[in-house]
């Protein structure tokens, strides 16, 4: 996969110490990567590079708002997402990415690719289940949501099937009861 351009930070000609960059995300993004679960986002990722005379520290923060559709509805809302990650970048003789944490490049390079790093960041910081906060307090009003209501099994159904036992079970019933 080809890095994106503005993804790719390049530390040679940075001095030594703390440098900020800031990124806005929109679904652009999310079609390089093949993604199609947002329907529209809105989201802003600074990122702080600390470049060290050893490795380099970057920390990722995420904030904004996504357009899913509800697991429950199918209704669209915005979610809300925030999210961090630390990363050291330490030099070695290959590449090797196996630990979460630490990204080791070779002594040769010259720039970095954040992008993976942005995109597991806000895949992973949407909730595993999607629900719209107007099935929590009450306030959406959609079709699905009154078939399923219509579709659900009534309290007074259950007190029922309870009542019609067969009468044997009842002789049973106060061997349980009887000391």
């Amino acid at each position: 996969m080809k890095p994106l351009k503005e993804f790719t930070i390049p530390f040679v000609g940075l001095k030594v110490g703390k440098h900020h960059f800031d990124f806005d995300i929109d679904n652009k993004f999310f079609e390089y990567f093949g993604y199609e679960d947002f329907n529209s986002s809105n989201l802003k990722v600074d990122v702080e590079f600390v470049k060290k005379s050893t490795l380099l520290e970057l920390h990722f923060e995420v904030s904004g708002t996504v357009n899913v559709n509800c697991d429950v509805t199918n209704e669209p809302y915005d979610q809300a997402l925030e999210n961090a990650f630390d990363l050291v970048v330490k030099f070695g003789e290959e590449y090797n990415d196996e630990n979460i944490d630490i990204l080791i490049i070779s002594h040769g390079e010259y720039e970095i690719s954040i992008q993976q790093y942005v995109y597991e960041l806000i895949v992973l910081a949407m909730p595993t289940k999607r629900i719209h906060p107007g099935i929590e307090d009450g306030t959406l009003d959609s079709d699905i949501l009154e078939k399923l209501e219509e579709l659900s099994p009534k309290e007074k159904d259950i007190k029922e099937d309870q009542e019609e036992t067969d009468p044997r079970w009842n002789t049973l019933k106060k061997l349980l009861t009887d000391k």
